[in-house]
């Protein structure tokens, strides 16, 4: 939100009291955790030359719950991950039963990519993406005669 700045943090200038303090502060509440954290994930593109390297961070992750897909130019990374707890009482009816589902997905466009050649490998939470490009044909020229 163009880079606000805690009131808490201007070196005491404020009120220990102030209304909107105590709202700010209010974002670090636990409860408030699940809502404020992100639903993407990091991803680093190196250009090498020759080629492109792509890492992405995810942690935590299964490799088959993961998506990479290369289309009209576009490099997409989707994963899908589920995860349950379940607690059950003696006679086995459900007490509590807690589940959560999430997917993130990230696009960049890169063209000039030789798909056959494409690889990827995924250890220890970091998804490596490499993308050779095309060859470039060098174009010599060609000389125009004029009449």
């Amino acid at each position: 939100m163009f880079g606000l700045v805690p009131f808490a943090s201007r070196n005491g200038l404020m009120k220990d009291d102030d209304v909107f303090d105590r709202l700010w502060n209010a974002f670090d509440e636990p409860f408030m955790k699940g809502f404020t954290q992100t639903s993407s994930f990091k991803v680093d593109v190196k250009d090498n030359g020759d080629s492109y390297d792509v890492a992405a961070e995810l942690p935590g992750m299964k490799k088959e719950n993961i998506s990479l897909t290369y289309q009209d130019h576009y490099l997409t990374i989707a994963t899908k991950n589920e995860t349950s707890k379940d607690e059950k009482d003696d006679k086995g009816s459900y007490v509590r039963r807690e589940r959560s589902q999430s997917s993130m997905s990230r696009s960049f466009y890169i063209d000039n990519i030789d798909e056959s050649k494409a690889t990827a490998d995924y250890k220890d939470g970091v998804l490596m993406i490499h993308l050779p490009k095309l060859a470039v044909v060098e174009d010599a020229g060609h000389t125009i005669r004029i009449e």
